[in-house]
């Protein structure tokens, strides 16, 4: 399977090294120090998701970030900072990032945080997942297939069962999905997860995600 390509931005030379001497046993990464050269390397090829820090020379990673998006770029990102307040958290989200660690942090959770990542965007899921005798997964398309007609899944639809995909027989908790498909200011309802759960049932089969009352689910 080809390796996710990650443009990581971080100027702190240090720091920088250590990230990406870690990520680079896992995946294919370029290393930018300021907002300039991470702009070069994109303009070069295409990545599959962007770590951005947000102080760096030029343009702040928030800054940037916005303007890619300005541009329809929407490749994840994830936006690393010393700032502990709420207000570069909401700034980073309104700018399109999809997830936000502060530093300090352990190499281990920004690669956890990557694998979420993965994912949620379907990030090398290029070829069809069959899901039982009779159905057939597109990610890339968004739809399921029964070899007669094409179910479309709305994208939260796509998260979920990307999700459960990824964590076979696992009980998987509400909170556990809520935490890892929606953003912190668009939490769900318990009902609401409820209904994206029967809706997709109705796409994928009932048998498929099993309930384990007051407790979660498990996608078998």
């Amino acid at each position: 399977m080809k390796k996710m390509k990650l443009l990581l931005m971080e100027d702190d030379p240090v720091l920088g090294d250590i990230i990406h001497d870690y990520l680079q046993e896992f995946y294919e990464i370029d290393r930018a120090f300021d907002s300039q050269e991470a702009q070069e390397f994109i303009d070069e090829g295409r990545y599959d998701l962007f770590i951005f820090d947000i102080n760096v020379p030029r343009k702040s990673g928030i800054e940037l970030l916005e303007e890619l998006r300005s541009f329809n770029d929407t490749t994840p990102a994830i936006i690393i900072t010393a700032y502990n307040d709420t207000k570069h958290l909401k700034t980073s989200f309104e700018a399109g990032a999809h997830d936000y660690i502060r530093k300090p942090f352990e190499l281990e959770e920004l690669k956890l945080r990557i694998e979420k990542s993965r994912v949620l965007f379907h990030i090398e899921q290029d070829t069809p997942l069959k899901i039982s005798d009779t159905l057939t997964y597109y990610p890339r398309k968004n739809f399921v297939s029964d070899g007669f007609k094409e179910m479309t899944l709305r994208p939260k639809e796509v998260a979920l069962l990307n999700y459960f995909i990824a964590h076979p027989y696992r009980l998987i908790s509400q909170e556990e999905l809520v935490q890892n498909i929606w953003e912190f200011d668009t939490l769900p309802s318990d009902a609401t997860l409820r209904s994206y759960i029967r809706k997709l049932r109705e796409v994928i089969g009932s048998e498929k995600i099993v309930t384990q009352r007051g407790m979660g689910y498990r996608y078998e």
